[in-house]
């Protein structure tokens, strides 16, 4: 296992996924629930970002263990979250998510619970109008800060704002494996645009949670929620081909 990163984000942009999958074999290690899933999505961009999704999760695990990219395995958890089958994923856990144009997978070690969601790096217009009524107060005052700047600047960073904390709850929901069944204004976050992004949950301890916002494009933001996590920082790899 690698020792110089306690969380581990690997990203693949949509350009390189045909490629990523043409070098990893196709479809070939996936099981064939797997690839009937793969098939579900009307749209072929849809179902080649879920087939590059699960090989990138093969990938960095395999990275990460030095196992083979055929040994793993998944198995579902209550809440349909996908874990390796251990022991030969004994203590990794991953999570995935896609977007146009961008592929991204989490691992961390040591069993910690792990989310990501990658989106737009700006909400759309719909999006700014109607999903700040959902998050918390003191998310709304922020946004309400953002609104008074110089017209055109506000409207743009506000939308950049609204999609970082959608983003953020999405990670972090996904993290817990409750999704989004649970009220966006539940869960406050606070300190962005970071380094130092602070939540404070109505339901539980926050203290132990590690937030990041990365932008790995100007089109697109990523966001990682990871578990008692170290000091060592995320690492990010990007997979070219």
């Amino acid at each position: 296992m690698a020792g110089t990163a306690d969380r581990h984000l690997w990203l693949l942009p949509e350009r390189a996924a045909e490629g990523f999958v043409a070098r990893l074999g196709g479809t070939a290690l996936l099981t064939d629930g797997e690839r009937a899933r793969c098939e579900r999505p009307l749209a072929l961009p849809a179902r080649l970002r879920r087939t590059a999704a699960l090989l990138l999760a093969r990938h960095a695990l395999s990275s990460l263990s030095g196992h083979p990219l055929d040994s793993w395995r998944f198995t579902a958890t209550s809440d349909g979250r996908p874990e390796p089958v251990t022991p030969l994923g004994s203590g990794l856990r991953f999570n995935l998510s896609h977007t146009d144009g961008l592929i991204a997978c989490v691992v961390t070690e040591g069993g910690r619970a792990c989310g990501v969601d990658t989106e737009a790096a700006h909400a759309t217009a719909d999006a700014v109008r109607h999903l700040p009524a959902h998050f918390a107060e003191p998310e709304q005052a922020d946004l309400a800060r953002l609104a008074d700047l110089a017209a055109v600047v506000g409207e743009r960073a506000r939308a950049a704002r609204v999609a970082a904390y959608w983003v953020l709850k999405e990670a972090y929901l996904k993290a817990l494996g409750t999704g989004l069944r649970r009220e966006l204004s539940s869960i406050a976050f606070a300190g962005l645009p970071g380094p130092f992004i602070t939540l404070d949950d109505t339901r539980r301890s926050a203290r132990f949670w590690q937030f990041d916002l990365v932008h790995p494009t100007p089109d697109h933001v990523v966001a990682v929620a990871t578990e008692h996590t170290g000091p060592q920082g995320l690492r990010t790899t990007v997979v070219t081909d």
